[in-house]
């Protein structure tokens, strides 16, 4: 067969199983844009570069499959770079095409060109330089391959616009890419791994984001039940036991409860799985779980011992691992544990201030979480917002929980739930919001009513920049400085320009019947909650404190 690199490009997409991808057209990828026009493709033209990549993000979280987003050079790629930043930091699969100047023009500063590999070398799992149209057969399925395998992340292709264009001949397409297999642990390992389990008193399984990239939900509760083991997950794992199951002590660190840091802190076995002992997790990292020996599984070696010594570090795919040990443990029921952690929890209970009104911010969450379907996916931006949801909402499903935990962007919210509910055109998704998250990629609103998806967006309106106030109030003498807007937009209006319906719940004499309202009609929504500046995220572990040290 007679074809072009671009028309190699979308046919070996199609072939790959790709059914969306994300990008805004440019010079130096005019020649994929042609060859989209005759593909099977669907192509969502998003409103700036990164909310292309945020839209890819929705669309991997959900599927487990690698996003696909596209980009011009220049500033086209320079705007993708705190999406393709982001998914390295969790792990998302991610292939992004990204155009450049033709290979001629290569170092003279042609207009549009910048050095796209050398950009994003310290955040991206791979980087391919393409310099002919035959490189695509191989690079193609490497990209994909290298993106899922392992521990997923994002991959860029550069390609010079006259690769794109250049002629080949081909007897037939390459090969789909297949994931590497799951890597299983040493078995010498998980006997030992059982042996530390067993003998331990006071057991605490410490959950990250590896596990729900493994989609190894049942299997880590499985093992939680077997052996009687308290469970605590980062942010990124949320879900992975039902908020009200007995072992599950929810999230730990910063904004977790009080109970479950101080439990963390009487544990004598750490056994963390698929989590990174990230700084928002840990607090202070010497005074964390301080008498407990540690085993650390990940699918990435370099985390292992990076910032916790363990006495046993297993390289190895989380779901795989799990499998392993609920083979090789021993069943057991740790009575006095369980009864001191049950204890722990009734002296300190996570609080949750006016969860039974609408008006307030755990309210509103709770009567959310009643009007979505059980697999409708929930994003969020960053800041309060994101931590009173992590705190409440009663995730029964990891798979269907995208936050931006490692960079913690704010204008995640919108383009991911975008690319959620592509890939779930049913169930939708719901993306809470705050005032100063909205407007990172406020611009996507266009994109979504132009969709008409069942995205339904709830923003936590108070004219501020809350967590960055909030740490002014308790860590900078007050002095709230450039974190109060004082000319604050009518979001509602905002929406509406944009095509997008629109309620607020301050003119509602019923919060409950509007909030029902907005959730019942079909398509997109924007729903504004005011809420007081003064509201505060606690419990709150000081920046540089210990866990066991929070203002509650």
């Amino acid at each position: 067969m007679q074809l072009n690199g671009a028309e190699l490009i979308t046919r070996f997409l199609e072939q790959q199983g790709v059914k969306s991808l994300a990008g805004i057209p440019g010079g130096t990828v005019l020649p994929i844009y042609r060859a989209l026009a005759d593909s099977s493709l669907n192509h969502i033209l998003a409103r700036h570069e990164q909310g292309a990549g945020f839209i890819a993000h929705g669309l991997a979280r959900v599927t487990g499959k690698a996003g696909v987003c596209v980009v011009t050079s220049g500033p086209g790629l320079t705007n993708m770079v705190t999406a393709l930043a982001d998914a390295n930091a969790d792990s998302v699969p991610l292939v992004c095409l990204a155009g450049q100047v033709p290979r001629a023009l290569i170092g003279t500063d042609a207009f549009q060109e910048v050095r796209s590999a050398r950009i994003v070398e310290s955040i991206t799992k791979a980087r391919f330089e393409v310099r002919s149209a035959i490189d695509l057969v191989e690079l193609l399925p490497e990209a994909f391959r290298t993106a899922e395998s392992g521990r997923p992340g994002p991959v860029l292709l550069d390609i010079p616009k006259d690769v794109q264009s250049e002629s080949l001949h081909l007897s037939r397409l390459p090969d789909p890419a297949q994931r590497d297999a799951p890597l299983e642990p040493d078995a010498a390992q998980i006997i030992e791994a059982a042996r530390l389990i067993d003998a331990a008193a006071r057991p605490v399984l410490y959950l990250g984001g590896g596990v729900t990239q493994a989609r190894a939900r049942d299997t880590a509760q499985a093992l939680a039940e077997r052996a009687s083991l308290p469970v605590t997950t980062t942010l990124m794992a949320l879900g992975t036991l039902p908020p009200n199951h007995p072992l599950a002590l929810g999230m730990l660190g910063m904004h977790g409860a009080v109970y479950t840091n101080r439990i963390l802190d009487e544990c004598d076995l750490l056994i963390c799985i698929g989590a990174r002992f990230d700084d928002r997790a840990t607090g202070r990292a010497d005074l964390f779980c301080p008498g407990a020996r540690v085993i650390h599984i990940d699918a990435d070696p370099r985390e292992l011992g990076k910032l916790r010594k363990p006495q046993l570090a297993i390289h190895a795919d989380a779901g795989a691992a799990l499998r392993a040990l609920n083979e090789a443990i021993t069943p057991k029921m740790r009575t006095d544990w369980l009864s001191r952690v049950n204890n722990l929890r009734r002296e300190a209970p996570l609080r949750l201030p006016g969860i039974d009104d609408v008006r307030r911010p755990y309210g509103l969450i709770r009567a959310v979480s009643q009007l979505a379907q059980p697999d409708t996916a929930i994003t969020t931006d960053v800041g309060k917002h994101q931590m009173w949801v992590a705190q409440s909402y009663p995730f029964i499903r990891s798979d269907r929980w995208l936050t931006s935990g490692g960079l913690g962007t704010m204008g995640f919210g919108l383009p991911a739930a975008i690319g959620a509910a592509l890939a779930l055109p049913q169930a939708g998704a719901v993306c809470f919001s705050g005032d100063g998250s909205l407007m990172m990629n406020v611009q996507e609103l266009a994109t979504l009513a132009e969709l008409g998806l069942n995205v339904k967006i709830v923003v936590m309106d108070n004219s501020a920049l809350g967590l960055v106030r909030q740490q002014q109030e308790l860590f900078y003498q007050k002095r709230h400085f450039a974190s109060l807007y004082e000319r604050a937009p009518s979001l509602c209006v905002v929406a509406r320009a944009f095509g997008i319906p629109a309620y607020d719940l301050a003119d509602a004499r019923d919060a409950n019947a509007m909030l029902r309202e907005a959730f019942t009609r079909n398509g997109p929504a924007l729903i504004r909650a005011p809420v007081a500046v003064a509201e505060m995220i606690l419990p709150m572990v000081a920046p540089g404190a210990a866990n066991t040290e929070m203002i509650d």
